[in-house]
C-alpha cells in the first residue's frame, strides 16, 4: 500500500510524541511528602560549660552524654512548611566535666521538656531530595545542675530521609533561660532515628513541571491526530485502524477535547464580557449612570443570547469611609446593578450578587495611602463573573 508523504510525516510525529510521553512519564522520584506525623527517638547532648557558645565542640571538658536512647519526640508537620513537635529528654551532667566554669563534682540527673515551632526550609530554598533542613524557635522547662528554669529555645537542624518513612535527625537547640537568677544558657544537641507516619504526599516542583510538559504534550497529539484525519484516504485508513485498537483511549481523549472546548467557549464568552468593562461608581454613590446602564443594555444583549448564562455581579468599593460602611455601600451597588438587569427581562435567577467592600482593591490606594481621585475611582466598580452557562 502506498502512503503519502504528508500521512508519513503526520504518523512520525505521533510515534515520536508517544516515545517520548513514556520516557517522561510521572514517577516515584517526582512526588514529595507534604505533610505527616514524625516520631524520633536518640540521643542528646548537653554542653553547659559556660562557654558554650563559643567553644562549640569541647567534646572533651563540656559535653555531657548518656550512653543509652536519651531523646524521644512527637510531632505535626503541614503542608505549608509549618511543625509543631514536643520533646523530652534525659542527660546526665558527668562527674569531672566543666559545668557553668567549675568542674562538676559528681554526677547530676538532667531533664528537658520542650515544644516548638519548626519551619522547612527548603519551601525556601527548593525541595532537595534527601536533605530536608529547617529552623525553629520554642519553650520548654529544664532541670539542669539541680536547678529547674524555663527557656527560650532556637533550633537548627536538619534531617535526611532514606525512604518515605525513616531517616535521621541532626539538630542543635540553644536554650536561654527565662530567669538569670541563678540559672545558665546551654546548647543542646541531639541526633535520633526519624520514623514518618499518616505521609501525605504530592508532586515535587520538578514533578510539577513534567506533569505540565506531559499535558502539552497530549494536546499536541490530538492536534496532531486531528491532521491525520484530514489527511489522504490512506492515512485517513490507518488512523482508522489505530483508532479501532486504541478505542478506549481515544474514547478518553474525546471527552477531554470536549472539555477543552467548553473550557475555551467559556473563555471567550467571559472574554467577551470583559471587554464591555466594568460599572464605576461615583463616590459615596449607588446610583447607575446613562453611560452604566448602556453597559448594562450590552450586558443583557449577550445574556440573552446565551439563555443558559449565568451571571454574578461582585461588587466593590474604595478605601475611604469605615469597613462598615463600605460592605454596606458594596452591597447597595451590586443591588441596584442586578435590579436594572433584572428590570430588562432577565430572570433574577440567572444573575446573582456578591459584595466585597474595601477587601479587593485593584491598587495600592488602600487607609493611608494618598492617591489621586482617578485611582480611586477604579476601585468604585461592579464586575461580571461567569458562573454557569
Amino acid at each position: 500500500m502506498n502512503i503519502s508523504k504528508p500521512a508519513l510525516v503526520a504518523l512520525a510525529c505521533v510515534f515520536t510524541s508517544s516515545i517520548f510521553a513514556q520516557e517522561t512519564q510521572l514517577t516515584k522520584k517526582d512526588s514529595i511528602v507534604q505533610s505527616s506525623w514524625i516520631v524520633t527517638l536518640g540521643t542528646n547532648i548537653v554542653d553547659d560549660s559556660g562557654d558554650e557558645f563559643g567553644d562549640l565542640f569541647d567534646f572533651k571538658e563540656g559535653w555531657n552524654m548518656v550512653p543509652f536512647p536519651s531523646r524521644v519526640s512527637v510531632g505535626r508537620y503541614f503542608r505549608n512548611g509549618l511543625g509543631l513537635e514536643a520533646i523530652g529528654t534525659y542527660n546526665k551532667y558527668n562527674e569531672g566535666k566543666i559545668i557553668d566554669n567549675v568542674v562538676n563534682p559528681e554526677d547530676i540527673d538532667y531533664f528537658g521538656l520542650d515544644f516548638r515551632v519548626s519551619y522547612d526550609l527548603n519551601m525556601i530554598l527548593g525541595e532537595t531530595g534527601f536533605f530536608d533542613p529547617y529552623i525553629g524557635i520554642g519553650a520548654g522547662y529544664t532541670d539542669a545542675n539541680n536547678q529547674g528554669r524555663g527557656t527560650y529555645n532556637a533550633v537548627l537542624g536538619f534531617r535526611t530521609w532514606f525512604s518515605d518513612h525513616w531517616g535521621l535527625d541532626f539538630n542543635t537547640t540553644g536554650k536561654w533561660a527565662m530567669s538569670t537568677e541563678n540559672a545558665t544558657n546551654h546548647i543542646q544537641h541531639a541526633l535520633g532515628v526519624a520514623y514518618r507516619f499518616n505521609v501525605e504526599k504530592g508532586l515535587s516542583r520538578k514533578g510539577e513541571e513534567k506533569l505540565a510538559m506531559l499535558e502539552e504534550m497530549e494536546k499536541e497529539q490530538q492536534r496532531v491526530q486531528d491532521s491525520i484525519a484530514k489527511a489522504e484516504e490512506e492515512a485517513r485508513l490507518l488512523a482508522e485502524k489505530l483508532q479501532r485498537e486504541k478505542e478506549a483511549a481515544e474514547l478518553a481523549a474525546a471527552e477531554k477535547a470536549k472539555k477543552e472546548a467548553e473550557d475555551a467557549r467559556r473563555a471567550a464568552l467571559q472574554n467577551k464580557i470583559n471587554a464591555l468593562g466594568n460599572v464605576y461608581f461615583k463616590l459615596n454613590s449607588s446610583y447607575l449612570t446613562n453611560q452604566d446602564k448602556e453597559l448594562l443594555d450590552k450586558l443583557v444583549g449577550i445574556m440573552e443570547s446565551e439563555p443558559n448564562l449565568g451571571i454574578k455581579v461582585n461588587a466593590h468599593t474604595d478605601s475611604r469611609g469605615t469597613t462598615t460602611y463600605n460592605q454596606w455601600l458594596s452591597e447597595r451597588r451590586a443591588e441596584r446593578t442586578v435590579e436594572y438587569v433584572t428590570s430588562k427581562g432577565i430572570s433574577a435567577d440567572r444573575i446573582s450578587h456578591e459584595a466585597f467592600g474595601e477587601t479587593q482593591l485593584v491598587n495600592e490606594c488602600g487607609d493611608g495611602v494618598y492617591c489621586t481621585e482617578d485611582k480611586h475611582s477604579k476601585n468604585r466598580r461592579s464586575e461580571f463573573e461567569i458562573v454557569n452557562y
